[in-house]
């Protein structure tokens, strides 16, 4: 089976851990080898969480430079930091919604030209897929749905070997109960709204 490397990079409290989740019930369900590993960082003080994963046949979840298919990013620096982990075939599917660190706020660094980074990401990459996954997590029904908006605009590209229906059943069974219609609203917008861009 072809193998698929996939970077997950976002802010600590985004919900990357849990897409990584989701994505790996979804690779079970069906019947795709799958492994991932995380590094935490300073998550829990607004630091990068970043996932690596694997589909496929390969004996270890490193993800070198140069390496990615696919490089989904839950925050626009981070996505931008995580570049050196592209090629000129992947496919970069980022949140322009900015979670400027605390650095920015003190006024001890710079965010960023949004503008000037995606012009840097089509440069070195096949594909550039952006959207506001805030806006569309508020209008299904809660802000904290950015990766799950993320997860459905990753499985339009068609490019894990993972169905809709088995993401959606993984949805169901991997997040809250009480959470599983918003997630499911919010797949389907991050869906429809990367099958327009």
């Amino acid at each position: 089976m072809k193998t698929t490397r996939l970077i997950i990079v976002a802010v600590g409290g985004q919900g990357n851990l849990l897409a990584s989740k989701v994505l790996g019930e979804a690779a079970l369900l069906s019947g795709v080898p799958v492994r991932m590993s995380e590094i935490h960082g300073m998550a829990q003080r607004g630091g990068v969480v970043e996932s690596a994963i694997v589909f496929g046949d390969a004996k270890s979840t490193i993800i070198s430079d140069n390496e990615a298919d696919v490089l989904l990013g839950f925050e626009p620096s981070e996505t931008l930091r995580a570049l050196n982990k592209c090629n000129a075939r992947t496919t970069v599917i980022t949140n322009l919604s900015p979670l400027p660190p605390f650095t920015v706020a003190i006024g001890r660094g710079t965010y960023p030209d949004l503008a000037q980074a995606q012009e840097l990401i089509k440069a070195k990459t096949s594909r550039l897929i952006t959207m506001d996954a805030v806006d569309l997590a508020i209008k299904a029904g809660s802000v904290m749905a950015v990766n799950i908006v993320l997860l459905g605009a990753l499985i339009q590209t068609s490019i894990l070997p993972i169905s809709r229906q088995n993401l959606e059943l993984a949805i169901q069974t991997k997040t809250k109960a009480s959470f599983v219609d918003v997630n499911l609203k919010a797949f389907d917008l991050g869906f429809s709204n990367a099958a327009n861009t």
